[in-house]
């Protein structure tokens, strides 16, 4: 993970659970970092401020990564502030609300789609050219055990996103490939502590899946942190194309 000292690194939703937990890791890697926001510019104000505080490089953005002109303008100024990105962390995503099958409509259909998976092409696609100009350098996506598993009831689009990021990132890793960038993703279970579950997930839900997870305990952020961090710093390795679950075990395939 040493291997992160220097490098500069692009966290969406970085200000955040388990965004903010990436973004802290990678300062402590020694790596530059511009942490994307939607709404949290104070939080992600004071990663930056941790980060300079270190002696590295830093920058707070906000974005709507749903708009491809906003994607675009954040690789931008992450350009223009750090003078290159050699990691990008794919992390921005939400449930948005749980709702049955019947209740799915077209708005919310398109916005969870929007929020998860479009969000990622477009960031993806403003990066590559910075990406691909380092003999190595390194794409993370976060996908969910919704992805692998479908998830609790009513998470039907979320879970379709989720699963769409895994086989994203498998294609994704053959494209890319041969141009020195390496793709792979994580797919984190119950992982407390989050805004995430404290909005969708019940106490008596969390209670529940806890007593099946073979390790006997949730995940929390750092748990994820630690995998991104190992995953995002491997750059002269051969892992590439990778799912990395992150359940306790409750999930296995």
């Amino acid at each position: 993970m040493h291997k992160l000292a220097g490098k500069n690194v692009l966290v969406t939703a970085g200000a955040q659970g388990i965004g903010h937990a990436i973004t802290t890791r990678m300062i402590e890697a020694g790596a530059n970092v511009a942490v994307h926001y939607h709404s949290s510019a104070a939080a992600a104000d004071e990663l930056v401020s941790t980060a300079r505080a270190a002696g590295l490089k830093a920058c707070a953005i906000q974005a709507d990564l749903t708009i491809k002109s906003d994607a675009e303008r954040l690789v931008k100024t992450v350009d223009e502030k750090l003078g290159g990105l050699d990691v990008l962390i794919n992390n921005a995503g939400s449930l948005i609300a749980r709702t049955s099958l019947e209740a799915v409509d077209e708005d919310y259909w398109r916005k969870v789609i929007d929020v998860n998976v479009t969000s990622c092409l477009w960031v993806t696609q403003a990066a590559v050219p910075l990406l691909t100009r380092n003999p190595n350098s390194s794409i993370v996506n976060l996908s969910s055990l919704a992805g692998r598993k479908g998830g609790h009831a009513g998470s039907l689009a979320y879970s379709s996103a989720k699963g769409a990021i895994l086989t994203w990132t498998r294609s994704l890793a053959s494209e890319l490939g041969s141009r020195g960038v390496r793709v792979n993703v994580v797919a984190p279970g119950l992982i407390l502590g989050t805004s995430f579950h404290d909005t969708h997930t019940t106490k008596e839900s969390a209670e529940k899946t806890i007593s099946q997870i073979p390790i006997g305990r949730a995940g929390n952020a750092d748990d994820v942190a630690r995998a991104v961090v190992f995953l995002a710093s491997e750059f002269d390795g051969f892992i590439t194309g990778a799912t990395l679950d992150i359940n306790g075990g409750i999930y296995a395939c």
